[in-house]
């Protein structure tokens, strides 16, 4: 069985069946920013929804394509230490990992400074139903990936979902959020949230389950607001902290398509700040998620916060060319991301 969309009608009851507030209402004020894990003043913190957790407002994504050295390799390490620790410098204080080898990866990574940065992986693959189907493999899929990282817990545990082709079955879903209750309950995770392309099913699923505290979905540097009928409308109603992904379209945004230390490294580094000025001019977003490959990367999208979000006119004709031309050269296997223009 698939889940069903609702309708108006159907969502303001679930709203209120669920506890929220059925009208927006204004979220609490943000905590102090300079409490936060690696405070930098120079860096711009954003409140995570409900969770309370302020965080940089960009962060770090965990893919690592186009990384010039072989995975698994000291060189390969290295790099990953390096960059995290540029990350952690610069204030900015949330990786995101998804992937079983990202998550060992950043745990690695990050062991010697643990505490000082807010990690949030995923770790079961609820995109297989036999996974899914069952709440005991979910746990155990967490308790494993735990024991992997050598961490006695993860901030933020994101269950990335079925989407586009396929959907989880109504089963399935109720197995993710069981087990989330499970991992909160237990300190295994302290917030709970998931990851999925499907925007619909988002805006049914942060209301019928309060355990979606976080959402990560894409958001890329062409992506708009609806004006009406927008996911972040239930977002909102219901305090979901939200991260974007994809703010580069998986490198389509750059004239090398991502590759670092290219000809066009100064072209591209203007087009990563002028992209995430922009996607940061989005309210509801707490924080963009670029995978970053160098330490340069790092400081130019530590610079990009710094730098005004308004454009000016010429800005904003460049935006819209660097930004038509993104959607137009889309990798394969990303073509789905021009759905992602109205949020």
């Amino acid at each position: 069985m698939n889940p069903v969309l609702v309708s108006r009608r159907e969502w303001f009851s679930l709203a209120a069946a669920a506890g929220w507030e059925a009208k927006a209402s204004a979220a609490p004020p943000a905590p102090e920013p300079r409490n936060t894990r690696s405070y930098n003043e120079n860096m711009e913190y954003r409140r995570l929804g409900r969770t309370n957790l302020m965080i940089s407002a960009v962060s770090m994504g965990g893919h690592w394509k186009k990384i010039p050295f072989k995975p698994g390799t000291e060189e390969f390490h290295k790099n990953r230490r390096d960059v995290v620790y540029a990350c952690l410098d610069h204030g900015i204080n949330y990786i995101d990992a998804c992937t079983p080898s990202e998550v060992v990866v950043y745990s690695q990574a990050v062991r010697e400074r643990r505490e000082e940065i807010y990690f949030g992986f995923e770790s079961t693959g609820a995109r297989n139903p036999e996974i899914a189907g069952s709440l005991e493999k979910m746990k155990q899929g967490l308790d494993e990936a735990l024991k992997k990282c050598r961490m006695d817990y993860v901030d933020l545990w994101r269950v990335t979902m079925r989407e586009q082709t396929t959907r989880n079955s109504l089963q399935e879903i109720e197995n993710v959020v069981a087990a989330m209750d499970w991992a909160r309950q237990s300190g295994r995770a302290r917030f709970t949230g998931i990851s999925t392309h499907h925007r619909p099913w988002i805006a049914d699923a942060v209301v019928r389950y309060p355990q979606i505290q976080v959402v990560i979905t894409p958001y890329a540097s062409g992506s708009r607001e609806k004006p009406v009928g927008s996911m972040f409308d239930a977002l909102r109603k219901t305090d979901t902290g939200f991260i974007g992904i994809k703010p580069f379209a998986s490198g389509a945004l750059f004239a090398s398509r991502g590759t670092p230390e290219s000809a066009t490294r100064q072209e591209d580094d203007d087009r990563a700040r002028l992209a995430l000025r922009n996607v940061l001019r989005c309210d509801l977003l707490a924080a963009a998620i670029p995978g970053l490959i160098t330490v340069e990367q790092v400081k130019n999208a530590a610079a990009a916060v710094k730098e005004r979000r308004q454009l000016d006119r010429t800005e904003e004709e460049k935006n819209r060319q660097i930004t038509a031309e993104m959607w137009r050269n889309l990798p394969p296997g990303y073509e789905w991301l021009r759905d992602w223009q109205w949020v």
